[in-house]
């Protein structure tokens, strides 16, 4: 062998290094789009940061799923999906920021405390980042639109609506709501209208606990409550966290049939306690079209695609959807009981 040979298969094997640790640095991007054509002849990509409250579990996994179908449909996202794996809204902010250093078009953030995100949300904002949130709403200054999975009324009303029809409208007796934790913005929301739904009604909210975005805590505070309240018939578990946790809190106590458990969470993980007749009724909406409504409303912010103050905005598969003031609106509930559970995959 040659010293020139050996010299060209050392610069081949140092190329093709170079070239893996590029790749490796690709960090949590999560498509390559296709660049489309503007009416500028100049290829448009639009960066969006998809931040949810906590990484890792079945609900905003499910929301990343449509967000992916979304990018991959319009073609020409770049998509970034992450957030904290322990739900810290301190680490939500420095992604905010890191990603607005890093100058990506559009940052899309359900906020898990709204006052320790709203700083990075206005310096993104200040730096020509658009600035959306979704699944939870942050302060109206601190973004431009809320991608809203369904309005506060109908998820707090539906909630309590369910615990009444599936206890029977004469059941009296004690309820507790589980919730996350105490800065949840949307939960708070939740429960401002459930309240005076449950006081018009036979139940009694004997108490709310926060055991934040913790599953072991939720069970634990919910084995707490059954043991405190001799009275208690339901627990509202109010989180896709704390609803399991409540749900086998009450499988592991023994109260089954005693207690019944309702809430919002997916219908994965779900399903076996509906099976089992632990919980009959579970209250969300369709989690995988709301990371792909969110997409749509980022791509067409950035593009300027979307009108200030139209009242409708067409969304790929689901076709027009309400815009009410600054809330995009997905729609309504869904309840999913034993009869329909076992259809859906999220």
């Amino acid at each position: 062998m040659t010293i020139y040979t050996l010299m060209k298969r050392k610069l081949l094997i140092l190329t093709l290094t170079v070239s893996a640790i590029l790749l490796g640095c690709s960090g949590d991007k999560e498509s390559k789009p296709t660049p489309i054509q503007g009416g500028d002849n100049t290829a448009k990509t639009v960066t969006v940061g998809l931040l949810p409250k906590i990484k890792g579990i079945a609900y905003f996994s499910s929301c990343a799923e449509g967000a992916r179908e979304a990018a991959a449909e319009l073609g020409n996202i770049e998509l970034i999906y992450d957030g904290p794996t322990d739900g810290d809204p301190k680490k939500q902010a420095e992604m905010i920021e890191s990603w607005t250093v890093d100058g990506v078009d559009v940052i899309a953030v359900s906020p898990n405390a709204p006052d320790v995100v709203a700083n990075a949300m206005k310096e993104a904002m200040a730096e020509g980042v658009q600035v959306i949130t979704w699944d939870a709403d942050a302060a109206a200054d601190t973004r431009s639109y809320f991608v809203n999975q369904a309005t506060a009324q109908s998820i707090g009303e539906g909630m309590v609506n369910v615990m009444i029809d599936d206890l029977g409208p004469d059941t009296e007796g004690d309820v507790v709501i589980i919730s996350s934790d105490a800065t949840s913005a949307n939960q708070n929301s939740w429960i401002d209208v459930m309240k005076p739904a449950i006081e018009n009604s036979n139940l009694n909210l004997a108490t709310i606990k926060y055991p934040g975005e913790n599953a072991s805590q939720a069970l634990a505070d919910s084995q707490d409550v059954i043991k405190k309240y001799p009275n208690l018939i339901g627990l509202f578990g109010i989180s896709s966290v704390s609803f399991p946790g409540a749900a086998e809190a009450v499988e592991q106590t023994g109260h089954s049939g005693k207690v019944l458990v309702t809430g919002l969470s997916t219908p994965n993980d779900m399903k076996k306690f509906v099976h089992s007749g632990t919980v009959r009724s579970v209250v969300l909406w369709n989690t995988v079209d709301l990371g792909y409504l969110t997409i749509y409303v980022a791509e067409a912010l950035a593009t300027g695609k979307f009108e200030k103050g139209a009242t409708t905005f067409t969304a790929g598969r689901l076709g027009e959807k309400e815009i009410v003031g600054d809330n995009v609106l997905l729609g309504d509930i869904l309840v999913f009981t034993k009869d329909n559970i076992d259809n859906y995959d999220f």
